[in-house]
């Protein structure tokens, strides 16, 4: 619609009643049954129209009905005992109907005359008088008396008044209203309601009702509630508050039926005993199973401490049991039924759910568990639209939802349940899955002009959506298991099985895969990070990526937000995996800035190793402290010479590195930690450094030849060893001549020395 255009134009009558409601909403009534209201979204503007209504009227904007002060003023004259008699109502006879029907109607806009004609009504039987009237007129095909009477019964239903409700809905006039209510006067042709109450609607007693007055009370209760749901149309905005003591009406009787079934355990057991009978045949199983759904129905009526006591009542005489029974059987309606029973039972009390399974476990066999069994149906669900099984998802998702679980002094049920759940029926959630991500079920497609293959996964459409619903029950679960969920995964590998559903045709598939992984990602969990980076699980997300190619779709922006939430959340390890692994194929993607900020990360971080690794102490940063065979004679070496070199002598050259250093023994790592600890406690004791940096001594090394098969000359700790001969013995010796003025390093090499000689098995002198 055109901005400024004309949406309403109504003159504002001095009489006509306005009335605000939810400071954003004004109601009015301009001609019969024709109702107006105006909805601001700001309550400013509603208050405004209002102040201009109110300007018109002369009455205070604080008011929320314009008319309210005139009609008390009128109506508290009325109420004055000696001014105010009960309404005068007209004769019953044909002729009347016409005025008595304007009178009923007219009453309704005050609730004072409502209670009056209320009153009158009550008196001398007059509505049995009028539904006499409906059957003459019927006879007589009287059309237009028929159109009267239904605006007379629906009038008085619209009264709101018990006392009415109790003589129109006995069993003597509960038909008579039902015809009544059938010539709405707009219509064409009247309703057949009281032929599909008699006819259609059969009552079915799945064990005999010998209480008279429970059966009365259950056929009264479904006509009532025949009449408020199919019959009498959707209220206005001036009746919404009619039919609230029809309502209660309603509640009340249902109320009275679930306590007087509640307290009749004769009843009660006689309908699980043939519930769980295997004789039983289908038709009455599937009657008991509706009884049942209706009862639970019933009894959501009950004030809670009512509701508790009556499945605790249902929990003793065996309800679960039997569910698990019916839930097992072929005939979908009675799944069904038991499904929405479960779901009441859930509902009202996991936690007695997850204690009858995990009692039951105990005695049973996996494969007919309850929560199997739910299980079982929400896979083999044939509805296309899997509608059972998405209510099945969700009544799973409940019982195993940490926090409705309870914990007390001696038991937590959480850890219990989650235990049994991972143990006995975590298989069986995901057994679909695993099996259409198999390497056997999966084909190997080559895509054209390409080397590369496709892992295409053959799910139809059902399929896809089963599959998506286990995956929003795991995702639930990473989110809220924390360890069951991340042994079972990295046991299972399951991550990789799901990312293979990125290659579906479905795309919300492959949205829920994808949207598995990022909860997983989510969590920040080195554990879980590591698990990614090792199996390499980014690839098949960046190929679905690559895949979509340019088109800017959900796909497309949720897998850019994956990459996006790792940039800005700075996931170092996860960030430096895709930069070093797949960075070439994703630079081009330049349209966000997100895997260009991943380089920038990437590039930072390092910047941040490598001044970090600039910062510490050279003696630090040294070779020393790799456990190879290289090790020992560098470390010696790098000790002496790096403060020499610093000075730009050149003391050492380099020198080739043997094969066979990398095969010292143990014995070597063991020396190297025990060295170590012991330069530890000799730190502070080293050579001081001068002003100039330098050491106060000056150690040169030279290195010669050396002459013997199996001797060894005295042997550096600069030097290097060479390949070993075919004896076994060194092929070359270095000798050591030394200048050291300091006591210290005397006492160093006295400790290095025979530790060498040890190892080496050589003489050194």
């Amino acid at each position: 619609m055109l901005k400024g255009s004309l949406l309403l134009e109504s003159k504002i009558n001095p009489n006509t009643a306005y009335q605000k409601q939810q400071d954003t909403l004004i109601v009015w009534s301009e001609a019969e049954n024709y109702d107006l209201a105006l909805s601001f979204q700001e309550k400013a503007g509603c208050d405004e129209i209002w102040e201009k209504i109110c300007q018109v009227q002369g009455k205070d904007p604080s008011v929320e009905v314009t008319q309210d002060l005139i009609e008390s003023e009128e109506e508290h004259i009325e109420e004055m005992p000696e001014t105010s008699p009960l309404i005068d109502l007209p004769t019953c006879e044909l002729n009347k109907l016409e005025e008595i029907a304007d009178l009923v109607t007219s009453v309704l806009s005050s609730p004072i005359r409502r209670e009056k004609l209320a009153l009158a009504l009550e008196n001398e039987g007059y509505i049995k008088k009028l539904l006499q009237l409906f059957q003459v007129c019927e006879n007589l095909e009287n059309t237009e008396g028929l159109h009267h009477l239904y605006e007379i019964i629906r009038g008085i239903l619209f009264l709101n008044k018990a006392t009415l409700f109790e003589v129109m809905f006995s069993d003597e006039c509960i038909m008579d209203v039902v015809g009544c209510l059938e010539y709405d006067p707009s219509l064409a042709q009247p309703k057949r309601h009281r032929e599909f109450l008699t006819k259609t609607a059969k009552f079915k007693e799945v064990i005999p009702i010998t209480d008279s007055e429970l059966r009365q009370k259950i056929h009264q209760t479904y006509r009532v509630q025949y009449i408020q749901d199919i019959i009498l149309p959707t209220p206005s905005v001036f009746e919404e508050n009619f039919l609230s003591t029809l309502t209660s009406f309603i509640f009340f009787n249902k109320v009275e039926i679930v306590s007087m079934l509640q307290e009749d355990e004769k009843f009660l057991s006689e309908v699980f005993a043939q519930l769980t009978d295997e004789a039983t045949d289908d038709d009455k199983r599937c009657e008991l199973v509706n009884f049942f759904k209706e009862f639970c129905a019933f009894s959501q009526t009950l004030q809670p401490q009512n509701r508790d006591a009556f499945f605790k009542t249902l929990a003793k005489l065996g309800i679960l049991p039997a569910l698990e029974i019916v839930m097992g059987m072929d005939d979908l309606q009675v799944r069904s039924a038991a499904t929405d029973i479960f779901s009441y039972l859930v509902e009202f009390s996991p936690s007695m759910v997850r204690e009858f399974v995990m009692q039951e476990a105990q005695q049973s066999d996996d494969d007919i568990l309850l929560i199997n069994v739910v299980i079982e149906q929400m896979i083999c669900d044939t509805d296309p639209e899997l509608g059972g099984a998405v209510q099945l998802m969700g009544l799973l998702r409940t019982l195993i939802d940490p926090e409705n679980m309870l914990a007390t002094a001696n038991k937590t049920e959480k850890s219990e349940f989650l235990n049994f759940f991972y143990n006995h029926c975590m298989h069986v959630l995901t057994a679909p899955l695993l099996a259409n991500t198999s390497e056997d079920k999966c084909e190997k497609d080559a895509v054209v002009g390409s080397t590369k293959s496709n892992t295409i996964c053959p799910d139809n459409y059902q399929t896809a959506q089963l599959l998506a619903l286990i995956l929003e029950l795991l995702t639930f679960c990473v989110e809220h298991h924390t360890y069951h969920i991340k042994n079972y995964i990295m046991n299972k590998d399951l991550l990789r099985r799901v990312l293979v559903l990125m290659n579906s045709k479905h795309t919300f598939l492959a949205l829920c895969a994808l949207r598995f992984m990022r909860r997983i990602i989510g969590l920040k969990d080195e554990f879980y990070n590591r698990y990614i980076t090792k199996g390499n699980l980014f690839e098949p997300v960046i190929n679905a990526l690559l895949d979509n190619g340019t088109r800017y779709n959900l796909l497309n922006s949720a897998v850019i937000e994956l990459f996006e939430f790792i940039r800005v959340e700075d996931i170092k390890s996860l960030i430096a995996h895709i930069v070093e692994n797949f960075y070439n194929a994703l630079e081009s993607i330049e349209y966000v800035q997100t895997f260009k900020g991943l380089k920038t990360k990437y590039e930072q971080e390092k910047d941040r190793q490598n001044q970090k690794l600039n910062s510490v102490p050279s003696i630090l940063r040294s070779n020393r402290f790799r456990r190879d065979a290289r090790a020992l004679e560098e470390d010696e070496e790098m000790w002496f010479n790096e403060d020499e070199e610093e000075e730009g002598e050149a003391v050492v050259p380099p020198v080739e590195k043997s094969k066979q250093e990398d095969d010292f023994p143990d014995s070597y790592e063991k020396f190297m930690e025990t060295k170590k600890a012991k330069e530890s406690e000799d730190k502070e004791n080293l050579p001081k450094r001068t002003s100039a940096g330098g050491f106060k001594f000056t150690f040169s090394h030279s290195a010669s030849a050396a002459n013997g098969a199996n001797g060894a000359n005295g042997k550096s700790v600069a030097a290097q060893t060479s390949p070993a001969s075919s004896n076994g013995s060194s092929s070359k010796n270095t000798t050591l001549s030394t200048a050291v003025t300091a006591a210290k390093v005397g006492e160093f090499l006295q400790k290095v020395l025979p530790s060498l000689r040890a190892l080496r098995g050589s003489a050194v002198s």
